[in-house]
């Protein structure tokens, strides 16, 4: 049975990982943003959304199937996922890398991709081109967007684990979009020690909080 989108947990990801997005994308989009006017980067980054959501209606629906297939399979599911938050504070907060080894699984097909996404980027020549290059975009390997899609496949279906990436992207947002024009001084918060480590310390009480529930949904506590 598909269990309802965790809205708090979507945005929660996309903001707390504004310090991540500015680390591993800000390059992009700082320097796309002194090239296009705030629509054209709007829509880039709704490519880049839209990318996220077909992402997760494809998890939520391939391991929604699988998951139903055992009793408490989505129980099951949401623990791991769980435990992927946790690990994803880890990495947010800089106390471990392990998801830095996922990063690395998906570096071989966005190499494929990446000439593709840069060069529908620098043309510019209409609003789909820009769309298509920010849907490319977004298969760019990431710690922070594998971690979403790990909540995403606990939804049970194609829909639901669309939307949950939806919210995701959408909590993405603010700081893809505001880059470009964010002073210096915030960036410098956003990229720093202490931001990082508040972030990753949130995602790591959301995530136990998390497996707490599933684990007395289990009766295992």
């Amino acid at each position: 049975m598909p269990m309802n989108v965790d809205w708090f947990a979507a945005l929660l990801m996309g903001l707390a990982g504004a310090g991540h997005c500015v680390m591993m994308c800000g390059g992009i989009a700082s320097a796309f943003a002194g090239q296009v006017n705030t629509g054209q980067l709007f829509i880039y980054n709704l490519g880049r959304i839209i990318s996220y959501s077909i992402a997760g209606a494809i998890v939520g629906a391939a391991v929604g199937s699988i998951a139903g297939l055992a009793d408490n399979g989505l129980i099951g599911l949401r623990i791991i996922a769980a435990l992927v938050l946790v690990a994803f504070g880890l990495y947010l907060g800089q106390w471990w890398f392990g998801l830095r080894h996922l990063e690395r699984l998906g570096q071989p097909f966005w190499r494929r991709l990446q000439p593709l996404a840069t060069a529908l980027r620098q043309r510019q020549a209409s609003y789909s081109s820009l769309f298509m290059a920010g849907m490319l975009w977004g298969w760019l390997p990431c710690g922070l967007v594998y971690s979403a899609l790990s909540w995403a496949a606990i939804s049970g279906s194609a829909t639901q684990g669309s939307l949950y990436m939806l919210a995701f992207g959408f909590g993405t947002l603010p700081a893809m979009f505001a880059f470009g024009w964010l002073n210096h001084s915030l960036q410098q918060l956003l990229k720093s020690q202490g931001f990082r480590k508040l972030m990753g310390a949130l995602m790591i009480v959301y995530g136990l909080w998390t497996m707490i529930i599933a684990l007395r949904q289990l009766q295992v506590i």
